[in-house]
């Protein structure tokens, strides 16, 4: 990241980082509170940090290899400043993994080809020896986990539809609006997320596939995340874009019911959160959807249940288990815009 001549401003606390402070690019000038609780960190350059013991006798493999155990994923997301006061996102990847700079071409040779404004803005890319990053649009509402699960970010009913709907056009033009059809392979609520004004834009393309021209399926052995993955996905590596629909039906019964598809109590009932939904269906939906959807000040009117009951049969329409008789995303949208005009109708 020393070699990074635009950013001017960089700020790495609370990850629980260890091993030498570089001394050269951004790091230059810094103080304590750009390093705080990284209690394993130590350098010259710092009055309040102390010296390493050895100083400069770790080679950059060995620097880099310490510090991928504390990474819990492919990598990690810092808050940086380019030259212009300009807050961006910078996702550098563990290079110690082969798997993990495939990822790094396969999202290259996306983001270089998409244009929307409901993906995340990848602002360039790096790559070197020594890093693969991408400097990304800052989004400060972070992702839509948090705001479905943190008890101090609360989402309601119109929040919910709309977020939804910024994540079916982001997925409708991957699919429809391309020379070649994109599929994502990993749609969940952790790669939806949010700026300043609760616009969603979806990202993390490192195992999307872009489908040939002449076919409209691939194979592959790299698999998605748990609990989303269509069927034909995880059983026999099919990657479709119908298998991104079944994806986006599971976020989006997840988004009312504040309900992860592998939610305990519904596993331990031997069911998924389809069936679950299903059974309930049948009865009151307002048993089952989070009961933040409808803040405890505004009534439940007719109309709101109207509206989470087509919701939730768009849900179940996407996750069909036969492939073929899904709706496409084109069919997503155009529904989810005439639930939402009609809720919005005095």
């Amino acid at each position: 990241m020393e070699r990074l001549s635009y950013l001017k401003s960089i700020n790495v606390s609370f990850n629980d980082l260890e091993g030498e402070i570089p001394s050269g690019g951004v790091f230059v000038n810094y103080s304590l509170q750009s390093f705080l609780g990284n209690k394993g960190l130590c350098g010259v350059h710092i009055v309040e940090v102390p010296a390493c013991t050895n100083p400069g006798q770790q080679s950059k493999s060995k620097e880099r290899k310490e510090i991928s155990k504390m990474w819990k994923s492919s990598g990690s997301v810092y808050q940086g400043t380019l030259s212009g006061g300009s807050v961006v996102a910078i996702k550098v990847l563990d290079l110690q993994s082969e798997e993990v700079c495939k990822r790094f071409d396969t999202e290259c040779e996306v983001m270089r080809n998409v244009r929307h404004k409901n993906l995340v803005p990848v602002i360039t890319t790096c790559s070197s020896d020594y890093i693969r990053a991408f400097p990304l649009q800052y989004m400060s509402n972070g992702n839509l986990e948090n705001w479905l699960y943190r008890e101090d970010c609360q989402l309601n009913l119109l929040q919910r539809i709309t977020v939804m709907l910024d994540v079916a056009m982001a997925t409708e033009y991957l699919h429809h609006e391309n020379d070649t059809p994109i599929v994502h392979c990993d749609l969940k609520p952790t790669n939806v997320l949010l700026d300043e004004y609760m616009v969603a834009h979806v990202g993390d393309f490192g195992i999307s596939k872009i489908l040939a021209v002449s076919k409209s399926i691939a194979h592959t052995e790299t698999l998605g995340t748990l609990g989303y993955i269509a069927p034909e996905y995880g059983l026999e590596g099919i990657v479709s874009t119908s298998g991104d629909v079944y994806s986006y039906g599971i976020m989006l019964m997840e988004v009312f019911t504040k309900r992860r598809p592998t939610d305990e109590e519904i596993c331990n009932e031997n069911l998924d959160l389809m069936k679950w939904i299903t059974q309930s269906f049948s009865g009151t939906m307002l048993e089952v959807v989070d009961a933040y959807l409808i803040p405890e000040e505004e009534q439940i009117t007719s109309k709101s249940e109207i509206c989470i009951a087509s919701m939730v049969e768009l849900a179940l329409d996407c996750t069909l288990e036969i492939p073929e008789s899904r709706i496409t995303m084109k069919d997503v949208v155009k529904r989810l815009n005439k639930i939402k005009n009609s809720f919005l109708e005095s």
